[in-house]
């Protein structure tokens, strides 16, 4: 990857402009300064030095990046840039006027100190007027083309730190067909404030006040936009909403820069953005630290989870990632959305099954990543009841493959995706993701026993629960049992789950996994991300039918189907014999190791090989209740499968 600075015409064009505006403070501070006698005298001497100190100039002007930084968005770092470059010409030419030309004029300085502080302002008015103008009629030209277009009207609610991102986004372009026209915050100290031309009208609790008296003004609110902060308890959330569907206005929320990373892009507002408490503070640097220029293999890169693996990694530089995943139609959904943003990273995509060993191995050994996500798996808790062998099969026979081809390609790390089920499990969903997690801290554990005097590839498993709108999710389904006019159905009223976004639960994910990497290795091989309060599944349906603006047990009915095999009422995040950890990250605890040794495990494995290849569930069951003594489970033998619920 070229890291260089391109020079192109315009950059000429603007290194050009930036030397004449040189010569003109330099001849300009000496006319003023000087008789004409005195100015006349000077003036060869000073026409014989001005070709070096040009180029001086123009050297200085690059390294502080005047001469690539776009005029459109001139900002406050490129007038302080200004700044310094002005200030250390003005220190050359005292250098030159103190050190080396004054002894040539017996004593007497060539131009002097006020001459000096003279060009050293003008420098900088020159430099940065012709900039704050192109940019002023650059701006006045974007709200002329706004009302030419009939750009939609739309108020803003938030604090000003995320409005004024988005005010500078429609000032650039950015973001077309949208003009705001006022902002609503729910913090009092912006009430009454002006942020780049928008006033701050009032409170979030004004909302529809505002929208009936700027209608009676300037015409009808088309649109309400939601920032970050605008979805914060104190802001009233479900309020902006339900106020928003009440008077038939399109609601759209505006990113958080994390979430992106580049231009802010308005979207719909989701009920899942209204559903959870606010997402942790992400410490992107720490990701991007851990990703940057490497090579990352995902599996299951086609899945919910693995698809957003696959975004955020080359969204903190990965320079390579491999997509490795089983079903054509999601590998070639994902490939193209990737291939769509234009990054840096090269991406590949490849078609295996994670149950074929060989050419997993083949596979990572040609491409020789440094770090390995494994989110592939089979998760559907009642079909994995049925179907044990299969889960036997993906689940733990599949993770051991990835694990070795890891090994065998000399990953620096692998991650597996686990789940909260794998505590204790009681179902073989858990059970198997519970074996899983065992063979690669025995992995981890005997790596660091063996490689004494290099360091050893780390193997790390990340637990979390319910993600929203997630493939099989519970919010995706009651969202379309409430579009098609109820029921909503709910397994049991007692129970509860625990709920995060995608987003969050991959990023704390690589946090993990930048955590496993630290130079100093930690006693730990399960981590397990914090997911906050557990959550009703009948609140959450409740919920979910007054924010679609519909009465609960009234318009929507709730029907309780029962609990199906392999469920539990409540999840837990840690097993009552593993000891847990505080490593200083928001959101992450972290257990140790406890397992088997590595040898016991692989017994267990070619024993289970056997069973599963002749379909004898008895034997299988004794195996895995052998390998996790705290296994619970009465799994189905021939339960129908109920309809599709929390997982």
């Amino acid at each position: 990857m070229n890291l260089r600075r391109k020079f192109t015409l315009r950059n000429a064009l603007i290194a050009l402009h930036d030397l004449l505006a040189v010569v003109g403070a330099l001849f300009v501070s000496c006319y003023f300064r000087f008789e004409y006698s005195a100015f006349t005298a000077r003036l060869p001497l000073l026409i014989d030095l001005l070709p070096y100190f040009l180029a001086i100039a123009a050297a200085i002007f690059y390294v502080f990046h005047l001469t690539t930084a776009k005029w459109r968005f001139f900002s406050l770092l490129d007038a302080l840039n200004i700044v310094k470059a002005s200030t250390l010409l003005a220190l050359v030419i005292l250098v030159f006027d103190y050190v080396v030309i004054a002894p040539e004029f017996y004593g007497a300085f060539f131009l002097g100190k006020k001459t000096i502080i003279l060009y050293w302002l003008l420098q900088i008015f020159l430099l940065a007027a012709t900039r704050s103008a192109y940019r002023y009629f650059r701006y006045r030209r974007t709200l002329v083309h706004v009302k030419a277009d009939d750009a939609t009207p739309a108020i803003v609610v938030g604090r000003a730190a995320d409005a004024e991102i988005l005010f500078r986004s429609v000032e650039s372009g950015a973001v077309k067909q949208l003009r705001p026209v006022g902002l609503l915050s729910p913090s009092p100290a912006d009430i009454g404030q002006t942020i780049r031309g928008v006033s701050v009208l009032g409170g979030v609790d004004e909302l529809e006040e505002v929208i009936a008296d700027i209608a009676e003004r300037q015409g009808p609110i088309k649109r309400i936009i939601m920032t970050p902060s605008a979805f914060e308890p104190d802001a009233q959330p479900e309020a902006v909403l339900a106020h928003g569907r009440r008077l038939g206005i399109k609601v759209s929320r505006l990113p958080s820069l994390g979430e992106g990373g580049e231009i802010p892009r308005l979207t719909p507002v989701a009920v899942e953005d209204l559903l959870l408490r606010p997402s942790r503070t992400i410490d992107y640097e720490r990701l991007e630290g851990l990703i940057k220029n490497k090579s990352v293999v995902v599996t299951g890169g086609g899945g919910s989870i693995g698809s957003e693996i696959c975004r955020r990694v080359v969204t903190f530089g990965a320079s390579r990632l491999l997509i490795v995943e089983n079903s054509e139609p999601a590998l070639y959904a994902i490939m193209e959305e990737l291939a769509a943003t234009s990054r840096a990273a090269v991406v590949e995509g490849r078609i295996a099954d994670i149950r074929d060993r060989e050419r997993l191995i083949r596979l990572m050994n040609e491409f020789k990543p440094d770090i390995v996500f494994h989110a592939a798996a089979l998760k559907h808790v009642p079909i994995l009841e049925r179907d044990w062998g299969e889960g036997v099969k993906t689940n733990i026979f599949g993770s051991v493959n990835v694990a070795d081809a890891a090994l065998a390609s000399g990953a620096e790390s692998m991650v597996m995706i686990s789940t909260d089920k794998a505590i204790e499990p009681v179902s073989m969903l858990g059970l198997t993701k519970r074996f899983a997690e065992m063979y690669c801290q025995a992995l981890d554990r005997d790596l660091a026993v063996y490689t004494a005097g290099k360091v050893p590839m780390r193997l790390i498993s990340v637990r979390f629960g319910n993600v929203l709108a997630s493939n099989g999710s519970v919010v995706p389904k009651f969202k379309a049992q409430i579009e098609a006019g109820g029921p909503v159905t709910v397994t049991h009223p007692d129970m509860v789950r625990y709920f995060m976004t995608i987003r969050e639960a991959c990023d704390l994910v690589i946090t993990a996994a930048s955590h496993a990497a630290m130079p100093e290795r930690h006693d730990v091989s399960v981590y397990v991300l914090n997911m906050g309060q557990p959550v009703k599944i009948v609140d959450l349906a409740e919920r979910m039918i007054s924010l679609s603006g519909l009465q609960p047990h009234r318009d929507i009915e709730i029907v309780f189907t029962g609990v199906r095999p392999g469920e539990r009422m409540n999840e837990i995040l840690f097993a009552s014999e593993e000891p847990t950890i505080e490593i200083g990250l928001p959101g992450i605890l972290a257990a140790k190791p406890n397992e088997p040794p590595i040898d016991t495990i692989r017994e267990w494995i070619a024993v289970l090989k056997q069973a599963v290849a002749s379909d004898n569930k008895l034997a299988i069951r004794s195996i895995l209740k052998d390998a996790v003594p705290e296994f619970g489970g009465q799994p189905a033998q021939t339960s129908p499968l109920a309809p599709d619920m929390p997982r």
